[in-house]
């Protein structure tokens, strides 16, 4: 989010220059109804009935499929890049509520929350409220935010019980993906239609989670059409400030949505689903911050043999945030894209693609500061080809491709990579990567003024504001050396050009392109398979980030972000299936110290018991920072908030 009061340096210089604390955040809320679609079926065996849930095996998890790193499937134990993968199983026994809190447990994965609704989120550095190097898709459709080349957490949402796995990669995709995908990739992929039928009820509360519930159901429109429709609802209460009070933002959401798959042949599939949604969340000292939003996504693809297929998809998305007396935006995208694998010969797999994006942004400004022109309208053009290419067949993969994007800041851009994947045996891959990406200018870069009302400005966004560049280079091994154990380290030296700088001997304070960086450190997963009924799984993260002012800039502090994240991190997880259908699952996570915003390193122990009475029935009651009453995970002591212990129950049924 955009808030000064999260004490990103920028922001602190910007509060300096206008006196006001707060910079953006959220908006407009509105109610919805789902209807069904079509005509009602009875429950299908396939779907996801608790039998269903079966937790997979260590040989299963090493070898699961995954579509976000090249576009196509592959096994993650052969891919040449560093990747974890939540899957249903782990959202289910966690007891998660949110995108966010499922990113717990990934090394390389910073995630801090820093109030009822907000997060700072990145991976391999740079963290922070705006944070621009991590880019984030639902189901392929990108939820990157071109006012400052983020994610605003608190609007992505889904019916988690419907999401098949959440695949997120540590380190540049752009070659594939495109700008702003610097240092990570996540992308959450929902369950076919087909996967999801019949009628499932969940809710609960708590503590913090004051309520909470969602209802869906899916059906059949013929014999080979599927749909489901869903609505959710949560009411969360609100942060703590630094002396155990309330910090009075409350916050609710509800939220709807369906989706359909069609499979009219044997070779072809199209898919249409949407969502609707409203959040609103109370303030202290003014109205409410409002926001809502809508998207419609629809794709087709056609299956031409087994290693080939070509697919199109398009998405719409409306967004609106509102803070009275202070921000408003609305933002329309529309995307189209098209995607073609075909294998030429027997060692060359090729994938290649087209895009096309536009953006309108309509901002109401506010006397403290302005996005000028308030209206503005930008287009992005992309292609990529990547070519895996099978040097030793079954052994030794070169891949190397490129993506070519063109926008209206800097004209076009260029993101190639190389990556070599060594599999000796089918237990072991050596992996290594060279590879280029950049994040291209957001409109805070180039468009933001203060004070709005004209000339002389105080601060003033570059009007030759350049992408920041990555070169990076890593290295990793993933290994199963036992049927009961699987490891990985990855590592990884990133150099950075061009980051974002806050000139200040110059008036206007002015946003330049005068950082130049280095960081580099390692992550290390290891899972153990301790009994039938246990498992064990472990994750160790160790970083660097070093930061200096390029020649002939005056920025003093912009360099501070080294300590927006932390050195060290590691956690612990514990997942008994134990008697009487008992599931007790426990875990333990350290978070170092981020000397910029003065937050003390922390230990949080969080814990879930859950228990099947029934094959349709499920309960769970889940602890949150078991053994500390409140603790805070970003901003400055002068206006952060603080997080506190929750617990809350939930119940899961199944028709």
């Amino acid at each position: 989010m955009i808030h000064p009061k999260d004490s990103v340096p920028l922001h602190a210089a910007v509060r300096r220059v206008s006196g006001r604390r707060r910079l953006v955040s959220s908006l407009i809320a509105a109610l919805f109804v789902t209807t069904g679609l079509g005509t009602v079926a009875d429950a299908d065996p396939s779907g996801d009935t608790p039998s269903a849930l079966k937790k997979l095996s260590l040989e299963e998890l090493f070898t699961l499929e995954i579509t976000s790193v090249a576009k196509k499937s592959e096994s993650v134990s052969e891919t040449a890049v560093a990747i974890r993968v939540v899957t249903q199983d782990d959202l289910r026994r966690m007891g998660t509520l949110s995108i966010p809190e499922a990113l717990r447990f990934i090394p390389g994965v910073e995630v801090a929350r820093v109030d009822s609704r907000q997060y700072a989120i990145t991976a391999r550095g740079f963290n922070g409220t705006i944070a621009n190097k991590l880019l984030v898709l639902i189901d392929g459709r990108s939820v990157y935010t071109p006012l400052f080349s983020g994610v605003f957490w608190d609007a992505q949402d889904t019916f988690l019980e419907d999401v098949e796995q959440i695949e997120v990669i540590r380190g540049p995709g752009g070659t594939v993906w495109g700008t702003n995908a610097v240092n990570g990739v996540i992308n959450v992929i929902s369950k076919p239609a087909a996967s999801t039928q019949g009628l499932l009820l969940t809710g609960g509360g708590g503590n913090v989670e004051r309520g909470f519930g969602g209802i869906r159901y899916g059906g059949k429109l013929g014999p080979r059409a599927h749909f489901r429709v869903y609505g959710k609802y949560f009411n969360r209460g609100p942060s703590l400030r630094p002396n155990g009070d309330d910090a009075g933002d409350d916050f609710q959401m509800p939220q709807g949505g369906f989706r359909a798959d069609w499979e009219p042949s044997a070779a072809n599939a199209i898919t249409i689903q949407g969502d609707l949604y409203a959040g609103t969340v109370e303030q202290p000292t003014s109205d409410d911050t409002e926001f809502a939003g809508g998207n419609v996504l629809a794709r087709w693809t056609r299956k031409l043999s087994a290693a080939s297929d070509i697919q199109v998809s398009a998405y719409y998305d409306r967004t609106k945030r509102t803070i009275p007396s202070t921000f408003e935006e609305r933002l329309d995208t529309y995307d189209i894209g098209l995607r073609h694998r075909v294998a030429l010969g027997s060692r060359h797999d090729v994938v290649w693609g087209l895009g096309y994006r536009q953006f309108f942004d309509d901002i109401r400004n506010s006397p403290m500061l302005a996005f000028l022109p308030e209206e503005l309208q930008r287009r992005e053009y992309s292609g990529f080809v990547q070519d895996e290419v099978a040097l030793v067949p079954e052994r030794l993969r070169w891949t190397l491709g490129a993506k070519f994007e063109h926008n209206d800041y800097t004209g076009m851009e260029y993101q190639p990579s190389t990556r070599l994947a060594w599999t000796p045996t089918t237990r072991h891959t050596v992996w290594a990567a060279a590879s280029r990406a950049v994040r291209t200018p957001s409109r805070i870069d180039r468009d933001l003024y203060s004070p709005a009302s004209g000339p002389p400005y105080l601060l003033a966004g570059g009007p030759n504001f350049e992408s920041e560049v990555l070169h990076a280079i890593e290295l990793g091994i993933k290994a199963r050396p036992s049927d009961r154990l699987t490891a990985s380290i990855s590592t990884f030296y990133n150099k950075y050009d061009e980051l974002r700088s806050l000139e200040i001997g110059t008036f206007p304070l002015l946003l330049a392109n005068g950082l130049e960086g280095d960081a580099y450190g390692a992550e290390v997963n290891v899972n153990y398979q301790a009994r039938s009924w246990w498992r064990l799984d472990s994750g160790y993260t160790i970083q660097n980030l070093e930061l200096e002012v390029e020649p002939g800039s005056s920025d003093t502090s912009q360099v501070k972000q080294e300590g927006d994240s932390p050195r060290h991190q590691w956690y612990l997880r514990s997942s008994m299936s134990l008697p009487h259908a008992l599931a007790f699952d426990i875990g333990v996570r350290s978070v170092g110290e981020l000397p910029n915003q003065d937050v003390p390193a922390y230990v949080a122990w969080d814990g879930s018991l859950g228990w099947q009475p029934s094959g349709t029935v499920e309960l769970a009651v889940v602890g949150r920072d078991l053994f500390d009453r409140q603790h805070p995970e970003f901003g400055t002591p002068a206006s952060r908030r603080e997080i506190g212990r929750s617990f809350y129950g939930k119940v899961t049924c199944r028709f």
